[in-house]
């Protein structure tokens, strides 16, 4: 029988969370994505990834199930893993899977196991920074979103993205550097970056990946289900192996008239005009445009990220709505080739504000052109009735 050599390397996968704000009714790491859960999900990546001994960090009480799932994603390599029960912050279940590493290990990566989809080469990017001489090294994505600093509900102003980043997992470390952070640290850290950097260390970062997002939320849930359901999804090699083409998708929104306030619609202010009903300001062109992108990535609707159950949308305009899901289809691979809209109403007359507004909206979606058109349908319908506004969109989306 072979005997799998000592690794240097050791993974302590952080699977001992609830999952409250995914709202499962069970520990987060054993809900399914689809016919496995997400802890099986992110035990695949692990141990495609370079040899390592892997230690879950699970609930305490669900020890054997963890032991299942890392037994089953280990193939033959069942001797490199171990579980041990968790702590009540993730601080302290970290600190139970440094415990139960072997000796020999001298390199430690400490991954989410809520990153379910992070593909391998993130873990090899991490292992080969340390082993060139950091300290340690984690992952990063550039910030998207325009970040404001604010108190209350007052905008003080802009923070530069340039000198942003949004931090991941796989995070790396020299055992020793990790061993003895834990060992200084007086009270708890967002991460463990943090609190390696508190004991006086330099952290490099390398690149990180869109699908290395943490799934926390039932919409984060949602976008794992939907990416691993598309047949030519922008997955780890393990998963798919499809040459990803451009993808078109298609959206439609109906608001009618009877709103509170100023219309809003393609973006813009129509002063004068009675408003549209809706859970955001109704601007059905906009929805409609969120729906196509969606679509088009296989990232579910506009219901799934900006529903009524997140309430930060009510009132919103384009913008918002807009910038956001560009942000989510960059965080999944993709980039909008274009979008073309037809919106049909008898009210507001739409030719002269068209350029206006096809820039906006562009503007919105980080420069991609967006083309509107509008009919009157020769009055025909509610919308030629003027009971209200409908609007139609097709997007193209190309992998990044």
């Amino acid at each position: 029988m072979s005997i799998t050599p000592v690794p240097r390397v050791g993974v302590i996968v952080v699977a001992a969370g609830s999952g409250t704000r995914l709202g499962a009714g069970e520990p987060k790491a054993f809900v399914g994505i689809d016919g496995r859960s997400i802890l099986r999900h992110a035990l695949d990546g692990v141990f495609d990834a370079p040899s390592a001994h892997v230690v879950v960090v699970a609930p305490p009480g669900r020890e054997g199930d963890a032991l299942s799932e890392a037994l089953a994603a280990s193939g033959d390599r069942r001797d490199l893993v171990s579980v041990v029960a968790g702590g009540g912050t993730r601080q302290a279940s970290v600190a139970a899977g440094l415990q139960a590493l072997w000796a020999d290990v001298d390199i430690v990566l400490v991954h989410d196991a809520a990153r379910a989809l992070t593909p391998p080469e993130v873990f090899a990017r991490v292992i080969a920074a340390v082993e060139d001489g950091a300290a340690g090294a984690i992952p990063v994505l550039p910030v998207i979103d325009t970040i404001k600093r604010v108190a209350g509900d007052e905008i003080l102003g802009a923070v530069d993205r340039a000198e942003l980043a949004a931090a991941q997992t796989p995070q790396g470390f020299r055992r020793d550097v990790l061993d003895a952070a834990y060992e200084a640290a007086t009270r708890d850290y967002t991460d463990d970056a943090a609190l390696v950097a508190e004991a006086g260390h330099a952290v490099a970062a390398v690149p990180g990946h869109p699908l290395a997002f943490k799934i926390t939320t039932a919409a984060d849930l949602d976008r794992a289900r939907h990416l691993l359901a598309a047949p030519t999804a922008h997955l780890p090699a393990r998963l798919e192996n499809t040459p990803l083409p451009p993808r078109v998708g298609v959206g439609t929104d109906v608001h009618a008239f009877g709103g509170e306030g100023a219309l809003w619609l393609a973006g813009l202010e129509w002063p004068g005009e009675p408003a549209l009903s809706g859970h955001s300001d109704g601007d059905a062109v906009a929805h409609a445009i969120v729906d196509a992108l969606l679509s088009a990535a296989g990232l579910g609707d506009i219901g799934t990220h900006f529903g009524t159950d997140h309430p930060e949308y009510a009132g919103a305009h384009a913008d918002a709505f807009l910038t956001r899901t560009a942000g989510l289809l960059g965080e999944a691979g993709w980039r909008i080739g274009n979008v073309s809209v037809q919106v049909q109403m008898n009210r507001p007359r739409f030719a002269a504000r068209r350029a206006e507004a096809q820039r906006v909206l562009s503007e919105a979606l980080g420069g991609a052109p967006v083309s509107v058109t509008a009919t009157t349908t020769d009055g025909l319908g509610f919308a030629g009735r003027g009971e209200g506004v409908s609007a139609f969109a097709v997007a193209l989306v190309i992998p990044a």
